[in-house]
């Protein structure tokens, strides 16, 4: 049966669950969409060619989480439209041994590439861990899942415990704190978003309004090229950080990193320093100063680098206090 040939009303909604659903891929390429976006603003921080540290900024930080839902929810949908005549066992096992051989791929990658922020259960491994997990919510009903969703997506607010922080722990997202990776997709929340997903095709399977939804078709040339990228979204997530930091890698060599952000952690470190006898305006201004006095000398390297001597401290001293004489405190 072709894709084309569904018409409301022709087949039972199980009929056409296994087919590719163009709305689907669509919704599933504007997360890989904004996911490039997302990763694009990271390495720009990362490589200090802007001064924002998208990290240290809430809208961004949700922005990153509303992505990942979005992955596991749809993972949760298309868990119920691939199997809604019954779990296919060896479409499953192709699919499971695909996603956890990428989260393995990613482990390694970036262990070696951020051995102290290594990706050890990221977004991938939540996707393969969670189909599994998710296997036996697709023969019950829709309202049992969605109660077991909620309690995934509450738990880290209820069961947290520091006898969780043990790293072999880490996966559950249960720890009293948060270990440091470049990407933490614990089950404890985010099972939830699979559960939401499943749920939701469930009740879509259960509406004979499904086939229209089923039989919309791509006409624009922009939903068709979100469609290519959903369908590739696996070797897209694998492969477009690569692209994105090389190409920014080299940008970084022709221009240099973004002044403001090379001296963000010694304006840090000043400030904090200067705070204890200064006003906020004030502390800025004498830091800002220090660090122009400070490019100008063979210092600034040294800095940057965190090689500084007791004597480089003591120019250091110097310079602060030449730049205080101009700017005294308020």
């Amino acid at each position: 049966m072709r894709h084309s040939d569904v018409k409301a009303g022709s087949f039972p909604p199980q009929a056409i669950a296994g087919q590719r659903w163009d709305a689907v891929d669509v919704a599933r390429g504007l997360a890989i969409l904004a996911m490039i976006v997302y990763h694009f603003s990271w390495d720009l921080s990362f490589l200090q060619l802007i001064e924002t540290n998208i990290l240290q900024v809430p809208a961004w930080r949700w922005f990153a989480r509303g992505i990942a839902g979005s992955f596991l929810l749809l993972s949760g949908l298309g868990l119920v439209l691939a199997h809604a005549k019954g779990v296919n066992g060896l479409a499953f096992l192709k699919r499971l041994t695909k996603v956890g051989g990428a989260a393995l791929a990613v482990t390694v990658a970036t262990y070696f590439a951020f051995p102290d922020s290594y990706i050890f259960f990221g977004i991938l491994h939540c996707i393969a861990v969670s189909g599994v997990l998710a296997l036996p919510f697709l023969r019950l009903h829709p309202a049992i899942t969605l109660a077991a969703a909620a309690l995934c997506l509450v738990a880290p607010y209820l069961l947290t415990s520091p006898a969780l922080d043990a790293a072999w722990f880490d996966w559950l997202g249960l720890g009293s704190t948060d270990p440091v990776t470049n990407d933490y997709v614990p089950i404890f929340p985010w099972f939830g978003f699979v559960l939401t997903g499943v749920a939701a095709g469930r009740l879509m399977l259960s509406r004979q309004a499904v086939m229209t939804l089923a039989s919309w078709r791509s006409r624009s040339r922009l939903s068709k090229l979100l469609i290519w990228a959903g369908r590739k979204s696996l070797p897209i997530y694998l492969t477009h950080q690569i692209i994105l930091l090389t190409a920014l890698y080299g940008v970084l060599q022709l221009i240099g990193p973004n002044r403001m952000a090379e001296a963000q952690p010694f304006m840090v470190q000043c400030e904090a320093s200067c705070l204890q006898n200064a006003q906020p305006q004030t502390c800025r201004a004498l830091c800002s100063c220090t660090v122009e006095t400070l490019r100008q000398s063979d210092l600034w390297q040294k800095v940057l680098n965190d090689t500084t001597t007791a004597e480089d401290q003591t120019r250091i001293s110097r310079a602060a206090q030449q730049c205080l004489r101009q700017s005294p405190p308020s």
